[in-house]
């Protein structure tokens, strides 16, 4: 009898222990990133329209954003019960290329984003809103990581990013312009060609959206709007 709680005390041990494990690699940053929040203030941002220290600090003064349990609260309503967009900032900016990875949590169709160096990608609810039903993947109440990854200098044919993949052609012959996109002709009034800053968003490895306007430098946002929406393990990876 001894014996046998002998063992299961162990085997609860290990159990204990295995599972603290998990949770510990579960925060871990991955080799070449660096964490953008260290999981227990806002040290490191800024809140946009004030001018407030927030080094140490586990909330903003309106109490918009909280932090706990390593968890960045964007809550549903500030302390007088009363909405209104805010918007936390990194004080570091990113001129370089960059690979950002987040986890996100919304509240039944509530409304965030996340700013790419000042443009913002919109962050929601998406299923229970009717929206992106291509995220197939897409958690419920439950965790998504969202991924951006911010190309400088990227051609892009009508706001369309083009990869190693595609096949863009111009030629003038006869007095008239073509285009052709991957064997597709093109309408040239008003073709747009030109070098830009793009973001390619994922969520779960699904896509999202190719953001083609996106500035030569700027800091990463967190949007509160409507309902409550949570972010944890956020970090970047600068790209040489």
């Amino acid at each position: 009898m001894k014996r046998s709680l002998a063992l299961s005390a162990c085997a609860a041990i290990l159990v204990a222990w295995a599972v603290t494990a998990q949770a510990e690699d579960k925060s871990e940053v991955e080799a070449g990133f660096t964490s953008l929040f260290n999981g227990k203030d806002l040290t490191g941002s800024e809140y946009k329209g004030s001018k407030e220290d927030l080094k140490g600090k586990t909330a903003t003064a309106d109490e918009r954003f909280e932090v706990a349990d390593g968890i960045i609260v964007a809550k549903e309503k500030d302390k007088n019960g009363k909405g209104g967009i805010k918007d936390l900032y990194t004080l570091q900016k990113f001129p370089k290329d960059f690979h950002l990875k987040m986890e996100f949590r919304a509240a039944l169709k509530a409304d965030s984003g996340v700013y790419v160096r000042g443009p913002q990608l919109q962050v929601r609810d998406f299923i229970r809103r009717g929206e992106q039903k291509q995220l197939k993947k897409f958690q419920n109440d439950g965790w998504n990581t969202l991924e951006i990854v911010v190309k400088n200098n990227v051609l892009t044919v009508n706001n369309k990013a083009l990869t190693d993949k595609d096949k863009f052609e111009m030629g003038f012959a006869e007095g008239k312009a073509t285009a052709t996109l991957n064997g597709k002709s093109l309408e040239t009034r008003g073709l747009q060609v030109r070098n830009a800053n793009v973001a390619i968003c994922t969520v779960n490895g699904e896509p999202l959206e190719v953001m083609a306007n996106i500035p030569a430098t700027g800091g990463i946002g967190l949007q509160a709007e409507t309902g409550k929406f949570e972010f944890r393990r956020i970090r970047i990876k600068e790209i040489k």
